[in-house]
């Protein structure tokens, strides 16, 4: 007689239906469903290495559910009902199960995924998953010396998740009894496996030297670099089938280790990258969705009228709608939205809309441009932005340097991935090489119409003389008030209303993100920063170049009789 295997046909059935939108989600979750799918139909495809082990993807799920709730209503032993108390999976938290624990290669049966990121909402019982997989991984998974870890920045937030596996334990003498698991103050191990599952956090002493079997790491977008990760990641190469879980809501660090594993995931999501060993998902809402719409918010939680109550929801919904200040805590906490600074003046979804991934510089060969240049440091981002108009729209390209140290060594995770793609060009040692903007720039006059080259005279007055003297058309943008106000307000209007482009270089979305704004009594804007790490380079360089456009476009010219002019 066949087994039924109930769990594999819930995470079948709950891809199924989020594929026909029986079930409302995303369309990150929507891709991850059809991965799912799509491998399940080339299973009998012989160059397709791998194979769905219904037992293996089953025994989690049984695993787990025999594990007690610790917090809350559920944790409560019901007289009667000896399982009331025990975990419950939903069908969303079995899907993913399944996915990780079930596909497996066809001819060593080792796991196919050995990165997971998931990305979820708070209240979704994200830590409770969690504590159970790394509990399956200590005792159930059949490896010899198996080192577990949950991981964060700090080690009272790894206790998190390594507490809830405490306790569960606690809660369960069988459980106990059966795999020969001890209890200790800060280590749960298992002494006939030489297995351990502890804490771990990125100011301990013993990071180096690990032999990792499985290691969650809670709320990743809180780690401001990316050491935890790299080592984590480089100590599970000698492991067969290791595990380096991944679970976070959104935050705000677009230049973190976080956003770059999410930003990994949706490129092998939408089939720009393939890699097999890679799991993930994303709750969130749509770039086009309104967040104070009620009908969106299950998308973000698939714990929606379980942990999540849609009341609370309402009620902290009410509150950012009346104080923008506690607007973005609601997007990200609430909703998986990415907004990078706490008090940040772009609408992201807006700007992200008016990215288009096919536009090239070359397409603007001979057309009129506005380039300006940001030099505030030798040692660290120099910027060069180049805008277009064309029938009252605005085509915008960024160009960014840095030095090769800094690009290693530097506070920014991606400045590395950045270089590899050529979104950042790196020159030799610990400072700037002008000569390479300048290479630039003469390439540029050999293409296009140079109306003006806006720039700060505090940052490049030797470099702006020596353009000068080539015949470049220099031109002074002070960085006042007065002088960015206005062209700070155009652009944000520009992308409210679709007239800006850009090509959807990552470096300026990241700089676009970290901008903050504080109005004066005269409702002028200015742009800032809330963090030194957070660098806006190219948008002070695009609201330079707007401005020098705007002049003429007015009419007003922007050059004296020297070929030097003053904003």
């Amino acid at each position: 007689m066949a087994k039924p295997y109930p769990h594999v046909k819930i995470a079948n059935q709950y891809a199924r239906n989020v594929i026909a939108k029986k079930i409302k989600a995303c369309k990150w979750v929507i891709l991850a469903c059809e991965r799912h799918i799509k491998d399940l139909g080339r299973i009998r495809d012989r160059t397709f290495k791998f194979e769905l082990d219904k037992d293996k993807a089953e025994r989690i799920c049984d695993f787990i559910e025999l594990l007690p709730h610790i917090k809350g209503e559920w944790a409560k032993i019901v007289p009667g009902d000896p399982t009331a108390h025990l975990i419950n999976l939903e069908p969303w938290q079995v899907f993913i199960l399944v996915s990780v624990f079930g596909w497996v290669h066809k001819e060593t049966g080792f796991r196919k995924y050995k990165t997971v990121y998931i990305e979820v909402p708070r209240k979704n019982a994200k830590s409770t998953i969690t504590s159970g997989v790394g509990l399956f991984m200590l005792t159930a998974d059949g490896e010899q010396g198996a080192e577990c870890y949950s991981a964060a920045t700090t080690r009272d937030q790894a206790k998190i998740v390594f507490k809830d596996a405490q306790a569960m334990s606690r809660k369960s003498p069988e459980f106990r009894e059966h795999f020969g698991l001890a209890v200790q103050a800060h280590n749960l191990n298992v002494l006939k496996t030489a297995s351990m599952f502890e804490a771990l956090s990125a100011d301990s002493n013993t990071l180096d030297g690990l032999n990792i079997h499985f290691a969650g790491i809670d709320e990743l977008h809180a780690h401001k670099t990316r050491e935890v990760f790299d080592v984590l990641e480089t100590g599970t190469g000698a492991r067969r089938q290791p595990l380096l879980w991944c679970i976070t809501t959104a935050g705000s660090n677009r230049a973190g280790i976080c956003y770059e594993q999410r930003t990994y995931l949706t490129k092998i999501l939408q089939g720009v990258s393939d890699d097999e060993s890679y799991f993930g998902v994303i709750y969130t809402i749509d770039d086009d969705d309104d967040w104070a719409d009620p009908e969106c918010w299950e998308k973000a939680n698939p714990n929606y009228g379980v942990s999540v109550k849609p009341d609370d929801i309402a009620r902290t919904c009410y509150k950012a709608l009346q104080m923008p200040s506690a607007q973005n805590n609601f997007l990200t906490k609430r909703l998986n939205v990415w907004v990078n600074a706490d008090t940040s003046w772009m609408d992201m979804r807006k700007w992200d809309q008016c990215a288009d991934p096919a536009l090239v510089i070359d397409d603007f060969i001979g057309d009129r441009a506005w380039i300006a240049l940001d030099l505030a440091s030798k040692v660290d981002l120099a910027v060069k932005v180049t805008i277009f108009e064309r029938d009252g729209h605005y085509y915008s390209f960024l160009k960014s340097y840095l030095p090769e140290d800094t690009a290693e060594n530097g506070s920014n995770s991606q400045y590395s991935g950045w270089a590899i793609d050529g979104r950042l060009i790196t020159t030799p040692g610990n400072v700037i090489d002008y000569d390479y903007i300048k290479t630039d720039l003469r390439d540029d006059v050999s293409k296009f119409e140079i109306a003006a080259v806006p720039y700060d005279p505090f940052q490049a007055t030797q470099l702006s003389v020596e353009l000068l003297q080539e015949g470049f058309p220099m031109v002074e943008v002070r960085p006042t008030v007065l002088n960015f106000s206005e062209a700070m307000k155009e652009l944000e209007a520009l992308v409210l209303s679709k007239r800006w482009h850009h090509d959807a270089d990552p470096v300026m979305t990241w700089m676009i993100s970290n901008v903050v704004c504080h109005r004066d009594a005269k409702d002028n804007i200015y742009p800032r920063k809330e963090r030194e790490e957070n660098k806006i380079d190219g948008v002070v360089a695009t609201i330079m170049a707007l401005s020098a456009l705007f002049k003429e476009l007015n009419h007003e010219s922007v050059y004296n009789e020297r070929g030097l002019a003053v904003i």
